[in-house]
């Protein structure tokens, strides 16, 4: 083996490292339950969907840049947002935001039925090569609003939103199967964004206001 790979090696191991005590210090001490998720964050690489000036603060407490105005939100938000999912093998989830496509990997980590859609080409191509790379290669991502959802593989049992909206897209809501869940960041004022849980039953709908968040505004026509 020669330096090179010694020195790959050597730095996949401190990653590694580096996202174990991140699950242990910013996800369980903060409260995260959930063994899907848990696990998922300890699985999923973080740093390779960082661009690579900024990997060595893939593990820290924050969002980082990933181009184009776009950021990859902070691991607790991360597995915050999916554990409010409520989601298991067997689950049908639709993201709206692939960004990256990190949260894509968490969620596929969970259920191989995964559909997300971006907005951005240039984003989409980037977050749909590193996906094939680690091997998720169930997850279906299409171009287009993600505020419209994706009507041709609905019902779903859990959506996601990684952006801020200025409401709840009713097509969203429509495309909740009963008991499913939508987890949404929502603009409530110029200074303030609530993460909000919607579940659909055959009753109606409810809402519950989980907790302040930031996050870049959601593309919408």
């Amino acid at each position: 083996m020669n330096n090179y790979d010694n020195n790959k090696n050597n730095g996949e191991v401190l990653y590694t490292t580096l996202r174990l005590r991140m699950v242990e210090r910013q996800l369980v001490r903060r409260g995260i339950r959930d063994d899907l998720v848990l696990n998922a964050m300890r699985t999923v690489p973080r740093h390779k969907f960082i661009p690579e000036k900024y990997r060595d603060s893939s593990y820290h407490d924050g969002p980082q840049p990933i181009g184009k105005d776009q950021t990859i939100s902070q691991p607790f938000i991360v597995a915050s947002m999916t554990e409010h999912l409520g989601i298991d093998s067997n689950s049908r989830v639709l993201e709206i935001g692939t960004g990256c496509g990190y949260q894509t990997a968490v969620l596929s980590e969970i259920t191989k039925s995964v559909f997300s859609i971006e907005r951005i080409p240039t984003l989409l191509e980037k977050a749909n090569n590193i996906l094939f790379e680690l091997g998720y290669r169930t997850v279906k991502i299409k171009l287009g609003d993600g505020t419209k959802g994706w009507q041709e593989e609905a019902p779903f049992d859990g959506i996601i939103v990684t952006a801020a909206a200025s409401c709840i897209p009713d097509e969203l809501i429509e495309q909740l199967g009963y008991d499913g869940r939508l987890i949404i960041p929502v603009v409530e004022s110029p200074v303030t964004q609530t993460l909000m849980k919607i579940i659909k039953t055959t009753q109606g709908i409810t809402i519950e206001k989980l907790y302040e968040v930031r996050f870049v505004p959601l593309i919408e026509d």
